[in-house]
């Protein structure tokens, strides 16, 4: 029983010093620098009285009308167009966000846009409580307009919410992953 032992304990010695010798012989993961942004725009989004549909099957439903606003960056500017909506599903700590809405350029070019995200609470640097609120536009522009590349990349936006110069509503800030 004892020889038994002895030879599990010796089994195990040798897988464990054979796991640190494989660790040692790959090294460490050196850190991965993360994709490039290049920012895109601001918008500046007008915001209805929101209203809630109530506990449904997969949360509680809330939407937002998006009733107008403006936008500008780089390489377009414009309003947002009245008549969409962020569609809000909350389900304990965590809310899923889907706005689907347009834009129209200033040279008359209409843009579809649907940001789907989340919003869950978090801690900021120092510990503190906050949230997490971050999204992917999806843009779908005409392909002949000169907002075609819209079509062929990927967003993110961060949003903050203000009341600049008497601006009431939501601020996205977008920028185009490189």
């Amino acid at each position: 029983m004892r020889k038994a032992l002895y030879t599990v304990m010796a089994l195990c010695l040798f897988v464990v010093n054979t796991a640190i010798a494989q660790t040692e012989q790959r090294g460490t993961i050196e850190s991965v620098e993360g994709p490039a942004t290049e920012f895109v725009m601001q918008l500046k989004v007008t915001l209805g009285e929101p209203y809630s549909v109530g506990e449904t099957p997969h949360g509680r439903r809330t939407v937002i009308p998006i009733t107008g606003g403006t936008f500008e960056g780089p390489l377009l500017k414009g309003t947002i167009l009245n008549g969409g909506a962020d569609w809000q599903l909350a389900k304990g700590n965590r809310t899923e966000i889907e706005a689907i809405y347009s834009i129209q350029t200033d040279d008359g070019v209409y843009i579809h846009i649907r940001n789907r995200g989340i919003i869950c609470p978090g801690q900021d640097d120092q510990g503190r409580p906050s949230f997490y609120f971050r999204a992917a536009p999806q843009f779908e522009a005409p392909e002949d307009s000169r907002y075609a590349w819209l079509n062929n990349a990927l967003f993110l936006c961060s949003p903050s919410f203000g009341q600049n110069d008497g601006f009431k509503g939501i601020i996205l800030n977008v920028w185009k992953v490189k």
